[in-house]
């Protein structure tokens, strides 16, 4: 497993998401298994966030986290309309509890919305004063949205970063790059899982007796600042996406990657889902 530096401290270059987690309580069982056994294989970091089912993901975590709380570097999200100075901390406060634990090791704002950026960091900064998190982050952020930030803490950004969705590239990453700010991706298997079954990464992964999908990993986190945050539910595909931390893509296939899905030439949009 490769591990990347966040505020200072060593986390799992693949981490676990949990989108979608918490909507059906028939599935609960298999999701807690899932995230413990993950766990287990060194998957340590675990992403949620109060949006995925109203909360029901935060309480699939909670669940598989109960006596193995100090194994997990654990990450949840406030949406952008709790982001207030009064909103932060109430937000916080049913995270934790759903979570089942007094402290959150990475808070981040969801996606920028009404209110002032500087309210939310000084609630957030407020939270890790008084120990209910340690570390304070942002999601959906652009390079100018970051710029307004580089003078303080700002542990991570979370974007959307795959094979087929390189935008970041051209700007954000670099800057974040040379800001020392790690970037957190999700959908690394872009949304649905639509680079399971691409030819490039299938014969890049026949080469490594690898998948599609462990290529795809092992790619968005070939460098030492990126985390990806997959989701998986099967027994399976836990294992394999632990086993995608070990695998090293060649020059060559970095090059069959970049002709099958071109680097960007330009600005783009930020693209979020």
């Amino acid at each position: 497993m490769r591990y990347v530096k966040l505020a200072g401290e060593r986390v799992p270059a693949i981490g676990q998401g949990t989108w979608y987690m918490g909507e059906d309580p028939d599935h609960r069982a298999a999701e807690v298994k899932a995230l413990q056994q993950g766990i287990e294989l060194g998957l340590t970091l675990i992403d949620t966030a109060e949006m995925y089912a109203e909360g029901g993901a935060e309480e699939v975590v909670g669940q598989a986290i109960a006596g193995r709380r100090d194994q997990v570097f654990l990450v949840s999200k406030v949406y952008p309309h709790n982001a207030s100075l009064r909103g932060v901390p109430a937000a916080c406060e049913r995270s934790l509890e759903r979570l089942g634990t007094d402290c959150i090791d990475l808070y981040l704002l969801h996606w920028r919305g009404r209110y002032p950026l500087e309210e939310t960091v000084e609630a957030f900064e407020r939270l890790r004063e008084q120990g209910k998190i340690r570390h304070w982050g942002v999601s959906n952020f652009d390079t100018d949205d970051l710029r307004e930030l580089q003078d303080l803490p700002c542990a991570a950004n979370q974007v959307l970063y795959n094979p087929a969705q390189r935008g970041i590239e051209f700007d954000l990453l670099p800057w974040s790059r040379n800001h020392a700010i790690p970037t957190m991706a999700y959908c690394p298997l872009a949304q649905a899982g639509q680079l399971l079954h691409h030819p490039v990464l299938a014969e890049i992964g026949k080469r490594h007796g690898a998948t599609p999908a462990q290529v795809s990993l092992a790619w968005v986190t070939r460098d030492e600042d990126v985390i990806a945050i997959p989701k998986a539910v099967s027994p399976e595909h836990v294992r394999l996406n632990a086993a995608a931390g070990a695998l090293a893509l060649t020059s060559e296939d970095l090059r069959a990657i970049d002709r099958a899905f071109p680097a960007p030439t330009r600005k783009q949009h930020l693209a979020m889902v």
